[in-house]
């Protein structure tokens, strides 16, 4: 009986781990990606072998050996006979404390070198740099690739050497080979043998330790500096070179001395030798290692320091710069004025009339409102940007997958078949233009509807959408031939028929996942998920895929363990299909020199201090990085493919010898693709957190750290991300000495320090635009150009520009008026241009219900130039009044509205009512004027005093809100376009009254 049960359990358990394991190797098969998976894992449990033979074999044989030389005879002393009790004790228990001990301590040991597979695949695989370091004159491929895995194993066999050696001191000890106590004169404190075991175990300890001060040289390389430097930084500096480097060789030197020390008591018999050695080591570290390097920067370099540490803060600057991608940058100096001109935009017309007024963080409830259309559908909260050749044009585009959401069903629909089998996939995407609203302050739709409609259809793509961000769970695709397709795409509207559509994916011609149709499979995973009903569903056949880690950036993560992810992953339509782009970078903290930042730190900002947790784990520390992958992956058939971005990074070739066959070269990239591949957001944000000390080129400059910069906090961000950074945006523009506008990643600077002065110092811009159709690498991609403004600037930079737009009179005014009501006031993105000699910032304004059914619609625009501010319902009109009625930015009626290519239908809602069409409207505006206006509002008694018809006017508008939302839920369109009417009136009055109150007092 115990034997069956034994058996069971041993099955239960195998079937287990197959259900982890094999599923694993099965799910990289079947995305051709099998290798990643075998290499990792053979690597994996070498180095654990190795590491736990390495650490049970040293320890075993310690044991082992002190206990077979112990003396046959224990020493008739008092502390022999209390060690005698304790012999006696752990004599029963010996053999399995000297095997159990070793295993343990083997086993911790071997799961810390598995842990290292990567350092030492890098090892075995490296590339040259190309380039020296500049004080040992080292290719930097040495830092990069072997000096991690050198100093492992060193640190390991460090570890290995200690436990081994406490084994044997104990052992030797309880068994009367080493006597601690008082000894009679001439006798030896230990025996011959244990001797010559301790002995040995020294000297291989003091050749480990003089290995790690040897290593100690090159790693000061990456240490941080900066002793009386205003600025901190990276690398050896003079007291490094001078004194401490000199010093770890004269250490190792001495450990190598005493090593022999150590071989020298083991032939001899004496431990005065090595007992010396060891005390002359500890007086050598304390005096050579620690007293003379801080007598020397104390006494030396401090009186000195601006002239001893220029060379050091110099190779710091240039070996961040060449790290961080940071050498091509071009820097000019931009003396922008304050004072707005007519007609100063005139040359600037192309980027104001692309300025980006749709705010992707701000607009996705509108989405969900006007093109959601089925309750298990959903958009993402932060949407992408991107640009579209549209009637032969590039434009800036606001686009938004429509992702399954299993949550938008109903209790009652919530079961396994319909989870896992019926609600299988999204469908199609919708695509707005970035730069002009659309009727009514909607969104301008080009690409929408079910089934798809638009632009983007019209050129033909794949609408469904079997992978992406928010489907998490499992899905069983494929039927047979014969049978009826189940897999929901949408109910149809009644012009449409009013029936189901459904589909079935091509599981014979199309591999997306691990087949389970073979029994096997059905119960390894039936095991990993949980689920019984795999087992048993006549839904699950021979032609069946299981879909699993759906999500794009778990896909690349696993498929490239070795790649840091950007979280600013977008999707994009590209030969037919919808592809999610994700940026991978090679990264090190090994760079010789370059500044070291925590990458998690040096990439948050408001927005991703706002989300619900960043997607990607990003290395603590990087000192090097590089862009040096593009990915994608297919959102129909889960298809992930890399593509070798950075050619000429060291990393990535590395990389790219370990596996082989993972990464596709730069020409497989295809004409569409390429011309939506973009400058990375992560890699920008690092760099411009970089920029805000290494602008500065000269080491003086740098010493004292006057210049320093700092990255604004987002001026619009409330509660615990007010304090947080102003994101980078993207948006077309030409900066100065452009010879056209380009799709561009854009941040401002501010004084750095301990100052509450906020103005503009600095503006940073990365050429986006990675190509064309021809499939050619744009020639300016990626290059980072940096406007550097005077350094008695005034130009206002982003917190005092936002101040002067809420405590703006007018402004303030008739904003808090709208939020009296039943509405809320929404600021979009601060956008900053560098257009008609200046910088212009420009904030699009939205309204969106209080309550009930709440989505944002553009209403109003605000611009700043200098201290001057305007304030319109389009972004020419605003711009007019800043520049005098003039701006010269008009180009093609920049910020007003368009008509849209997107189906004119009602849509259905989260809710089940109909929403408002996209449907350019011919109502009259809804807009509140901002003129005011004498004439009375209704229910308002014109000869009564102000305050009344301001009451009066406020409880209509009210009122004409409330009528609004409901006409919206019942849509009736006549009545909503009667209330918004009323409304805009109500909002003229309470304008009006509120002027008059004032005037007043």
């Amino acid at each position: 009986m115990a034997i069956t049960l034994v058996v069971i359990a041993a099955v239960v358990v195998a079937l287990l781990l197959l259900a982890q394991f094999w599923t694993e190797i099965m799910w990289f098969d079947a995305l051709g990606f099998g290798n990643v998976i075998w290499t990792e894992w053979i690597t994996r449990g070498i180095l654990f072998v190795v590491g736990f033979l390495a650490m049970a074999g040293a320890v075993f044989s310690s044991f082992a050996v002190a206990y077979r030389v112990r003396p046959v005879y224990a020493p008739s002393t008092p502390e022999q006979a209390t060690l005698d009790q304790y012999r006696e004790a752990i004599e029963p228990l010996r053999r399995v404390v000297t095997i159990a001990g070793p295993v343990v301590v083997g086993f911790f040991a071997g799961v810390a070198a598995s842990a290292q597979w990567r350092s030492v695949l890098l090892a075995l695989n490296p590339a040259s740099f190309g380039e020296q370091d500049p004080q040992f004159g080292i290719d930097l491929g040495f830092y990069v690739f072997s000096l991690p895995a050198l100093r492992f194993i060193v640190s390991f066999l460090m570890a290995v050497v200690i436990i081994a050696g406490i084994a044997a001191l104990v052992t030797h000890y309880l068994y009367g080979g080493l006597r601690l106590g008082p000894v009679p004169a001439g006798t030896p404190r230990t025996t011959r043998a244990s001797r010559v075991h301790l002995a040995v175990l020294g000297a291989v300890l003091m050749l480990v330790i003089g290995a790690n001060y040897w290593l100690d040289r090159y790693s000061l390389l990456t240490a941080t500096n900066g002793g009386s430097t205003a600025a901190r930084y990276n690398g050896a500096s003079y007291s490094d070179v001078h004194a401490v480097i000199p010093s770890k060789e004269i250490l190792t030197g001495v450990a190598v001395l005493v090593a022999l020390l150590f071989v020298v008591a083991a032939v001899r018999g004496t431990w005065r030798l090595p007992a010396i050695g060891v005390g002359l080591m500890v007086v050598s570290a304390i005096a050579i290692g620690g007293i003379y390097p801080a007598v020397v920067q104390r006494f030396q370099v401090n009186p000195n320091a601006q002239e001893l540490e220029a060379d050091y803060i110099q190779r710091n600057i240039d070996a961040t710069h060449a790290a961080y991608g940071l050498d091509g940058i071009e820097t000019q100096p931009y003396d922008a004025t304050t004072e707005a001109e007519q007609g100063a935009l005139r040359e600037d017309a192309d980027t104001t009339a692309s300025v980006r007024l749709l705010d992707p963080q701000i607009v996705s409830p509108s989405f969900r409102q006007l093109q959601q259309n089925k309750q298990y559908y959903n958009f993402a909260d932060n949407l992408a940007v991107d640009r579209y050749e549209i009637d032969g044009e590039s434009r800036d585009t606001v686009i938004a997958v429509r992702e399954l959401n299993l949550a938008g069903l109903g209790d009652g629909q919530r079961n396994w078949v319909n989870d896992h089998t019926v609600f299988t996939h999204g469908y199609g995407v919708v695509a707005a233009y970035g730069n002009q609203p659309g009727p009514d302050g909607q969104p301008a739709f080009y690409e929408g509807g079910i089934p798809t409609q638009g632009a983007l259809t019209d050129k033909g793509y794949e609408p469904r959408i079997y992978f992406s961000p928010s489907t998490t769970d499992y899905s069983i695709v494929g039927a047979p031939e014969s049978a009826e397709p189940w897999e929901l795409d949408y109910q149809a509207d009644d012009e449409q028929g009013g029936q189901q559509v459904n589909t079935t994916f091509p599981t014979q011609d199309v591999t997306a996942g691990p087949s389970v149709g073979a029994f096997g499979s059905k119960l390894l995973y039936a095991l990993k998920f949980g689920s019984q009903e795999m087992l048993f569903s006549d839904r699950v056949t021979e032609d069946s895929q299981i879909l699993y880690d759906r999500d794009p950036m778990t896909r690349v993560q696993k498929v490239a363990p070795w790649l840091t992810l950007d979280q600013g992953m977008y999707p994009a339509v590209v030969d037919g299909r919808v592809k999610w782009i994700v940026d991978g970078y090679t990264t090190s903290d090994a760079y010789p020199y370059s500044t070291s930042r925590p990458m998690q730190e040096a990439t948050a900002d408001s927005l991703t201090l706002a989300a619900q947790g960043v997607p990607v784990e990003m290395p603590p520390e990087v000192n090097y990085i590089r862009n040096s992958v593009k990915a994608t992956v297919d959102a129909y058939d889960g298809t992930v493919t890399l593509y070798a971005w950075d050619t000429q990074d060291p990393v990535l070739k590395a990389w790219s010898d370990v596996f082989p066959t993972s990464v596709q070269p730069l020409s497989e990239i295809s004409g569409d693709l390429m011309s939506h591949v973009r400058y990375p957001e992560d890699m920008f944000k690092v760099q411009r957190t970089l920029l805000t000390q290494y602008h500065v080129n000269d080491a003086g400059q740098f010493f004292s750290g006057q210049d320093f910069w700092a990255n604004p906090a987002d001026p619009v961000a409330s509660g615990s991300t007010s304090e947080a950074k102003q994101p980078p945006y993207y948006l077309s523009l030409q900066m100065p000495g452009q010879d056209s506008s380009a799709f561009s990643l854009t941040s401002t600077f501010i004084p750095g320090g301990n100052t509450d002065r906020e103005i503009l110092t600095g503006y940073l811009a990365a050429d986006g635009d990675a190509g064309s159709s021809e499939g050619e690498v744009a020639e300016g991609y990626g290059k980072l150009r940096l406007l550097e403004l005077p350094r008695d600037s005034t130009v206002p930079g982003p917190g005092q520009v936002q101040n002067n737009f809420d405590s703006n009179p007018t402004i303030s005014e008739q904003l808090n008026i709208l939020e009296r009501g039943s509405s809320n006031v929404v600021r979009g993105n601060q956008l900053t241009l560098p257009v008609g000699g200046g910088l212009l910032y420009v904030q699009p304004v939205y309204i969106q219900s209080a309550g009930g059914t709440a989505y944002p619609l553009l209403r109003r625009v605000l611009v700043a130039f200098g201290d001057q501010t305007g304030y319109a319902e389009t972004l020419d009109e605003a711009l007019d009044q800043v520049f005098g009625g003039d701006s010269g930015a008009t180009a093609g009626d920049a910020g007003g509205e368009v008509e849209t290519d997107v189906p004119t239908a009602p849509v259905e809602g989260e809710d089940g009512a109909t929403e408002p069409s996209t449907e350019p409207s011919t109502e009259p505006s809804t807009e509140p004027s901002t003129e005011p206006s004498t004439e009375p509002t209704g229910g308002a008694t014109p000869s009564g005093d102000a305050q009344s018809r301001l009451n009066a006017a406020l409880q209509e508008a009210n009122d004409a809100m409330t009528a609004s939302d409901q006409a919206l839920k019942d849509g009736d369109f006549s009545a909503y376009g009667e209330a918004q009417d009323r409304l805009q009136k109500a909002i003229e009055d309470a304008v009006s009254a509120e002027k008059e109150i004032e005037s007043a007092g």
